[in-house]
C-alpha cells in the first residue's frame, strides 16, 4: 500500500479544519478582544508576513515592531501558543506511536515508559535542590526523560531486551522516581515552586512562545521525518522478534534507535509544554481505527490528530474557567479516561499488539 491513502486523506482535512477552527477561537479570545475577521486579518496582515523584518522580529524577539495592536496580540502571544500546540500534540501522537511498536504493547507511551517520571523528577531536583539551574529548567527536564528511558533500558536488558522486560522496568522505573518527586514537594521552600512544579508536572501552554518554538522546531521536524523513514522497520517489529530476526533485521539496534527517535519527539514536547498526558497513548489508537496499523499510514494520521487534539484541548482548557485557565494536561487527561474506558468495553483484549 502507499503512503497516501483515502482515509488518510480525511484525517488530513478533518484535523487540519479543527486546527483552524480551534485555532481561530484562541486568536480571538483574550483580554484584547478581537473578531474572528479580525483575527484571520492579524494573521494575514502584510505587514508581517510580506516583511521579513517584521517576520523576524516576532520569531526571534529581537525589537518591538510597529504594527497594529491586534496583529501585535495575535503574532506575539496568541499565535505562538497555537503553533506550540501543533508542535507538541504532532510530537507526542508519534513518540507514542513508536513505542507503541518497538513494545508490541497498545498501553505503551512516554507516561508508562519512564520518561515522564524522569522529567517530574527532573523537574523537582532543579526547583528544590538545583534551583540555580531554573533558566534551564525546560532542556533538564526533557534531559531527564532521557535518562530515566536509558535507566529503563539498563534494567530491561539481559542478552537483549523484550516488550514485556521493557514495559515492566517502566512501571517500575517510573514508581520509584514519582515517590522521590512526591518527597521532594515537601522540602519546597514556598508556594510559587509548587505551583511552578504542579504547571509543568500537569502539562501547560501558558505562556509558550516563540522562545519555546525556536528551540524544538528543528528537532521535530527530525524527529518526525526519521519515524517516517523508520515506517517499515516500525511494521516489521510488530511481527515479533522471531520473525523481523528472520528477515535480516537487527532486532536491538532497530529496537534503541527507534525508541531513541521516539525519545527526541517526547522531549520535544515537553521542552514546550511540560508532561502532557494521554495523547500518545489515545492518538495512535484513534489513528488506527481510522486508517488501519500499516504505520506508512498511521505516522501521517498522528501528526495530523495530535495537533488537532491538542489545540482543541488548549481550546477549551482557556474557555472553562474564564478568565482563568486550566492545564491542557487536565483535559487531555479528561478525554483520555473516558475514550480509554470506551476501549475496555468495546474490545476483550486490550495490551499486546
Amino acid at each position: 500500500m502507499g503512503w497516501i491513502t483515502p482515509e488518510v486523506i480525511t484525517v488530513a482535512i478533518v484535523s487540519t479544519v479543527l486546527v483552524i477552527a480551534s485555532g481561530l477561537v484562541q486568536l480571538t479570545f483574550g483580554a484584547y478582544p478581537l473578531t474572528v475577521r479580525e483575527a484571520w486579518q492579524a494573521v494575514l496582515d502584510p505587514a508581517v508576513i510580506w516583511n521579513l523584518d517584521t517576520l523576524r522580529a516576532f520569531v526571534f524577539q529581537s525589537t518591538n515592531p510597529d504594527v497594529a495592536t491586534g496583529t501585535l496580540v495575535v503574532w506575539d502571544i496568541r499565535l505562538p501558543r497555537v503553533i506550540a500546540a501543533v508542535i507538541v500534540g504532532a510530537n507526542l501522537a508519534v513518540s507514542g506511536a513508536v513505542f507503541q511498536s518497538v513494545t508490541r504493547n497498545e498501553m505503551a507511551s512516554p507516561f508508562i515508559l519512564g520518561i515522564n517520571s524522569g522529567a517530574s523528577l527532573a523537574i523537582m531536583l532543579t526547583l528544590v535542590v538545583f534551583t540555580a539551574f531554573t533558566p534551564f529548567l525546560p532542556l533538564l527536564a526533557a534531559a531527564g526523560g532521557t535518562v530515566a528511558f536509558l535507566i529503563v533500558y539498563a534494567i530491561a536488558w539481559k542478552g537483549g531486551t523484550s516488550p514485556v522486560r521493557l514495559v515492566l522496568a517502566g512501571v517500575i522505573v517510573g514508581t520509584l522516581m514519582g515517590s522521590i518527586q512526591t518527597a521532594l514537594f515537601f522540602f519546597a521552600p514556598d508556594i510559587d515552586v509548587i505551583l511552578t512544579a504542579l504547571a509543568w508536572t500537569t502539562g501547560s501552554l501558558t505562556g509558550a512562545g516563540w522562545r519555546e518554538i525556536r528551540l524544538v522546531f528543528l528537532l521535530s521536524v527530525l524527529s518526525v521525518g526519521l519515524t517516517v523513514i523508520g515506517a517499515r522497520q516500525l511494521n516489521v517489529l510488530m511481527l515479533g522478534e522471531e520473525t523481523a530476526g528472520a528477515l535480516g533485521m537487527s532486532v536491538e539496534r532497530v529496537r534503541f534507535a527507534l525508541s531513541g527517535v521516539a525519545i527526541l519527539s517526547a522531549s520535544s514536547a515537553i521542552v514546550v509544554a511540560g508532561l502532557v498526558g494521554f495523547v500518545g497513548l489515545i492518538v495512535p489508537h484513534m489513528a488506527r481505527n481510522v486508517v488501519g496499523s500499516d504505520y506508512k499510514q498511521l505516522i501521517i494520521a498522528c501528526v495530523f490528530m495530535g495537533p488537532a487534539l491538542m489545540t482543541v484541548s488548549d481550546m477549551f482548557a482557556r474557555l472553562i474557567i474564564s478568565p482563568g485557565q486550566l492545564p491542557v494536561g487536565v483535559l487531555t487527561g479528561l478525554i483520555g479516561g473516558p475514550y480509554f474506558l470506551y476501549l475496555m468495553r468495546r474490545r476483550q483484549k486490550l495490551g499486546e499488539l
